[in-house]
């Protein structure tokens, strides 16, 4: 895996041998992105059962629902990281009957269908959302939704870079995404691969653009969307739809069916992780701290938007729009029949 807290500055691959390791890649964010922790989670497990040394189907399955646990703590928030682990059980579940050798290349081959699928998916969300980006669009985007958050190719940055690909000249203005700063750190370089015109903005400045009417669409991805449409997403996501509906903007969310918890009624039953202070009070400026010694704060990693913000949906089963709990439900309906 590409360790993602060595961007911009320097691309350096980990080499991930334990579940363990995949678990703290996860937690310490080296790996981050609802789909890329999904499919790391993944291999995580077909990692617990290519290393285990039993020969017992029961012991084997002890070792994997242990596992799952591990990888289930690491962030509670993306929903994509349970989809996956339960997949995976269920898989395992499903081949204890042939034996150890079975299991153990069930979740290998499972492991590598949840990777290659989630490329395809993203290729789909990328052609749906291509359409609402015309020549000449500058688009607003927070966070990091590219191929560095997904196996491949990306969610809402997928659908930009499609649009660039399409030959539709645009422009990105990218929210530096603080405290962890993944817009200016990830999006912007991933950006600069592709040779997509970007700017890197403070995310406080999205409003100051959005009223100035420099901005044609917001697009942005989601670790979890509920039933009813509501969405979670990396803090700041919220105000910037709130600018973005006062001001008339369309305001589009990119994501797989895979992050829609239908579990979830709406905003108020999904777990917003908080997130060590640290990444907000050791901060530098020219070398020095930016707060004061002993300061504290508090460092939410998400924030919910309310349903009625969002223009759409897009997924890989076409655009959703509202009422999202009949357009979510009708996906999943259509998905299932086929």
């Amino acid at each position: 895996m590409i360790d993602q807290q060595r961007l911009p500055t320097a691309v350096e691959f980990l080499s991930l041998e334990t579940c363990d390791s995949v678990a703290n890649a996860i937690r310490e964010m080296s790996i981050r992105g609802a789909p890329a922790i999904g499919a790391a989670a993944g291999f995580g497990l077909a990692l617990t059962a290519v290393r285990s040394s039993t020969g017992s189907t029961q012991d084997l399955w002890q070792e994997l629902t242990t596992a799952a646990e591990a990888l289930r703590s690491t962030r509670p928030t993306a929903v994509n990281l349970h989809w996956a682990i339960d997949r995976m059980l269920i898989t395992a579940e499903g081949s204890m009957v042939s034996g150890v050798e079975t299991m153990r290349q069930a979740l290998v081959d499972e492991a590598q269908r949840i990777a290659d699928e989630d490329v395809e998916i993203n290729r789909r969300i990328g052609a749906f959302g291509a359409s609402f980006i015309k020549d000449g669009d500058t688009i607003l985007h927070h966070c990091n939704t590219g191929a560095l958050a997904t196996v491949d190719f990306g969610t809402a940055l997928g659908v930009i870079r499609t649009a660039h690909e399409d030959g539709k000249r645009i422009h990105v203005l990218v929210d530096e995404t603080r405290p962890r700063l993944q817009g200016a750190r990830l999006t912007a370089w991933e950006l600069d691969q592709y040779g997509i015109p970007h700017e890197i903005i403070t995310d406080n400045a999205a409003g100051f653009f959005l009223q100035r009417g420099e901005v044609a669409s917001v697009f942005v991805g989601a670790d979890r969307v509920a039933a009813n449409g509501d969405i979670a997403n990396k803090i700041g996501t919220y105000m910037l739809a709130l600018a973005a509906i006062e001001n008339d903007v369309p305001f589009y969310c990119a994501a797989p069916l895979s992050t829609i918890d239908r579990n979830s009624s709406s905003g108020e039953e999904i777990p917003i992780e908080e997130r060590d202070p640290s990444e907000v009070l050791d901060i530098q400026r020219g070398g020095m701290p930016i707060s004061p010694q002993g300061s504290k704060a508090r460092n939410p990693a998400f924030d919910i938007t309310p349903h009625h913000l969002v223009t759409a949906l897009i997924t890989e089963a076409g655009v959703l729009k509202p009422p999202f709990e009949k357009s979510i439900s009708h996906a999943f309906h259509r998905e299932e029949e086929e």
